[in-house]
């Protein structure tokens, strides 16, 4: 299987983290990166998503992100944007994109202890549903 990874500059030293996560993951899986694209944030993901789902040496595609609470509601608006976009494509192209964005209403301290967890299951997610998608195709 053929993914690519998109990653959010914003909160870097998480989200570069969680990327190595991704590929240490892949590796293990046996899944081809094909492209790693880098974002400023969340919200700009979509974009980037929509033209990587139209490759053909593209099967699906991970996200990566951390919106951290701020004093407003910006990070949930962020988050539902994304979220929103993201699976308007995955419908789109009848190809998975898997949500490896953490929160809205997230401290640092938890986005730093969710690290692993969320990107192993974001390439695990990938992997699940495109084998679902394969099968029902049947």
């Amino acid at each position: 299987m053929k993914i690519a990874v998109v990653v959010s500059e914003f909160n870097q030293e998480i989200t570069s983290r969680m990327l190595l996560v991704v590929q240490e993951k892949a590796k293990l899986l046996n899944l081809k990166i094909t492209y790693i694209c880098k974002v400023p944030g969340s919200y700009d993901m979509p974009i980037i998503v929509d033209a990587l789902l139209q490759k053909k040496n593209v099967d699906g595609v991970v996200t990566l992100g951390a919106i951290i609470k701020g004093q407003t509601k910006h990070d949930e608006v962020i988050a539902h944007s994304a979220a929103n976009g993201l699976t308007q494509l995955s419908l789109k192209y009848k190809k998975p994109v898997s949500l490896g964005i953490t929160g809205p209403g997230m401290q640092e301290r938890q986005a730093f202890a969710r690290i692993r967890p969320v990107a192993e299951r974001a390439v695990e997610a990938i992997v699940k549903i495109s084998n679902e998608l394969e099968r029902i195709k049947e």
